[in-house]
């Protein structure tokens, strides 16, 4: 069974998974089939769930079936396309442009790798497509699917290894 994901209004959508029918909050510029960096969209398509990090410093080890990593501090993801480990996971100090998975804020407690560019990853496809915790007011996110960390916690809960997040276009 696949988690679904659609798109309601703006930055908004839904996602479904079983009897799981929750908000979720999208790229701030909705969904898109044709993905660029820094686009601000989410990418429509089907893709695998790869990894579950988390903040073990805030939380316990949520139950998932994905593989799951404590997040560090120097842990990172490459979002530079000119670069070799573009969308990949990098190791800080990184001296190409890279987003921090730790954070200061609650948004990367809980994040999710999704598989999209990733086999391979073709430069200014998109990258750092994760499934993380939501601001409060679902606000757009910069291209991830986003939801209520409790909502996450159920969906992480629920989902088997070979789960599929399929991202709908409007």
């Amino acid at each position: 069974m696949d988690i679904i994901v659609t798109l309601i209004d703006g930055a908004r959508g839904r996602l479904r998974f079983g009897s799981l029918d929750v908000d979720c909050a999208l790229g701030k510029s909705g969904i898109t089939t044709e993905k660029r960096e820094g686009d601000h969209a989410t990418p429509a398509g089907r893709f695998p769930l790869r990894k579950l990090f988390y903040r073990a410093d805030r939380m316990a080890a949520p139950r998932c079936a994905l593989p799951t990593a404590e997040i560090d501090i120097l842990d990172g993801w490459c979002d530079d396309p000119d670069h070799e480990l573009y969308n990949k996971y990098v190791r800080l100090p990184f001296g190409a442009r890279h987003e921090r998975l730790w954070r200061e804020d609650p948004l990367y407690d809980l994040v999710v790798v999704l598989g999209h560019n990733d086999d391979p990853p073709v430069a200014g496809a998109g990258s750092c497509i994760f499934l993380h915790v939501a601001h409060g007011d679902y606000r757009g996110t910069e291209g991830c699917v986003a939801l209520k960390k409790e909502d996450l916690l159920t969906l992480l809960a629920a989902i088997g290894e070979d789960t599929r997040m399929e991202v709908r276009a409007p």
